[in-house]
């Protein structure tokens, strides 16, 4: 990635926020790299060198700033639409992909080969795949050290280090001692049991009422709970229950992240599915100056300059309420859905369970045999979540990134009771396709034709949108705010196919 260094310096000298998290400055004389906000003195133009990210300025030798603490920069995905590949590997690495998988496995899952994969990482990151693995745990290490009371072996554990050996090895050689020295002395620890709140930043503006009140109107009752200020739900990641609330950072430009956990090693991919759900790491100005560029969606930008697109947390749960969905309203699936959970949805343990929050969502091979129709729906739309959940669970992976996007939305269009909008959908929220675009949607015509005055055809939206790449998902979700009804397959088309695949 090609960094103009003299306007980079400009940034730094005048600590503009609009660059924090698009590019970290590395002060060579000494050894660290910090965010162009640092309140440090700046230092002279001589001495340093810049870097597009944080595992750019760790692979080159530099180790974190301890007053601007580059872990809370916002994580911007700047090079998306420049390479889509690094954009869905770099989701899978905070995902976990690299923790126990190796780069040649990645770059399978990509559809591409190792070497190319590294090539695309050292043009776009300035980093290899494994440096950026690295750099994630000790970023989220740093984190909780400084943000929590967590004991020490619960922070290497929590933030993926294998080994509390590894992680002490870790921190004493970036930083020339121990990472207990590193939090400030006179709080007591707190047990993992009692969990732990971070900040998770994101770059301004930011559309909280949008997104929280799209999850509001498809919350899962015994499942989430949404009111204005607070999202929480009930949770499972690699069979370990959780509890997560989400609310606003109280000072802005982050929001505060609470989770409890029977078990704190899966916290990295706990917080990959925060900054999933809530889209953090999108940039609203790229964005938003790409789309003003159509004068029908400019005022849709300018009303909602900080709108997200709200992703899942699980592919599978997804799934099965897209499914649900078809042919009904929104509340009326989301009923369904709470059906689903009360007959077979896991209790949540007792010492996690708080008011509202009751259940975890069915796992796959909860509903393998069940009778699903007699909770009130089409037997045929039964058989088809029936075989849904039978293809999840022969495939753990069926709903992560796997090659480019009309490669995904062929291999979910195969799934049972899965047409083009239900794919796209799933595309857009679970594999976080920013080019996913459900363009059968009804909505998105009605919605057109209120800003231009003449209905276009499904046809003529598809046509509409090749100017809105590779952002496509976004002008959806401008296009679906403006609108006074829900998204969801109300197409004639969408409906047959689902009849058909059931």
């Amino acid at each position: 990635m090609d960094l103009d260094e003299d306007a980079c310096y400009r940034a730094v000298c005048t600590r503009d926020p609009r660059f924090d998290g698009r590019l970290f400055t590395g002060v060579k004389t000494t050894g660290i790299y910090c965010r162009p906000i640092c309140p440090a003195r700046t230092p002279k133009r001589e001495n340093v060198t810049f870097f597009p990210t944080a595992a750019a300025a760790q692979e080159a030798g530099f180790r974190p700033c301890l007053r601007c603490r580059p872990e809370t920069s916002p994580d911007l995905g700047a090079w998306r639409g420049t390479s889509n590949t690094v954009a869905r590997a770099l989701a899978l690495i905070e995902a976990g992909a690299l923790d126990e998988g190796d780069v040649d496995a990645l770059a399978g899952r990509l559809g591409v080969g190792e070497r190319q994969l590294r090539r695309l990482f050292q043009r776009h990151v300035g980093a290899s795949p494994v440096s950026v693995a690295q750099t994630r745990r000790v970023l989220l290490a740093k984190q909780l050290i400084h943000e929590t009371r967590l004991p020490m072996a619960d922070v290497a554990l929590a933030s993926g280090f294998g080994s509390v050996r590894r992680f002490n090895e870790t921190f004493q050689q970036l930083f020339g001692r121990p990472p207990g020295a590193l939090r400030r002395a006179g709080a007591a620890e707190t047990p993992a049991a009692a969990g732990v709140t971070l900040r998770l930043a994101f770059k301004p503006p930011y559309d909280w009422d949008q997104i929280n009140r799209f999850l509001a109107a498809r919350a899962i009752p015994g499942v989430e709970v949404v009111d204005p200020s607070r999202y929480a739900r009930a949770l499972s990641v690699e069979g370990r229950p959780g509890v997560v609330t989400v609310r606003p950072a109280p000072d802005g430009g982050a929001l505060s992240v609470g989770v409890r956990l029977s078990d704190m090693t899966v916290l990295p991919a706990v917080i990959a599915r925060v900054r999933r759900v809530f889209d953090l790491t999108a940039d609203p100005a790229a964005i938003g100056a790409h789309l003003s560029a159509d004068p029908d969606l400019a005022p849709l930008v300018a009303a909602r300059p900080g709108l997200r697109a709200p992703g899942a947390w699980d592919g599978f749960e997804l799934a099965v309420r897209a499914v649900l969905g078809q042919q009904i309203t929104v509340s009326a699936a989301t009923r369904l859905a709470g059906r689903l959970v009360e007959a077979y949805g896991q209790p949540l343990p007792a010492e996690l369970a708080e008011p509202g929050l009751t259940h975890l969502f069915p796992a796959p091979e909860r509903l393998v045999g069940a009778d699903i129709a007699a909770l009130g729906m089409p037997r045929s739309r039964g058989h088809a979540l029936e075989r849904l959940a039978a293809a999840a669970l022969a495939d753990r992976g069926l709903f992560t990134p796997y090659g480019d996007l009309d490669a995904q939305v062929a291999r979910l269009k195969a799934l049972p009771g899965i047409g083009e909008w239900t794919a796209q959908y799933i595309a857009l929220r679970e594999l976080r396709e920013p080019d996913a675009f459900p363009h059968g949607d009804v909505a998105l015509v009605r919605a057109l034709e209120r800003l231009g005055g003449q209905r276009p055809s499904f046809a003529e939206l598809a046509a509409r949108a090749e100017r809105w790449r590779p952002w496509r998902a976004y002008a959806a979700l401008h296009l679906w705010s403006a609108d006074a009804v829900p998204a969801g397959p109300k197409t004639l088309k969408e409906r047959k196919h689902a009849k058909q695949a059931a």
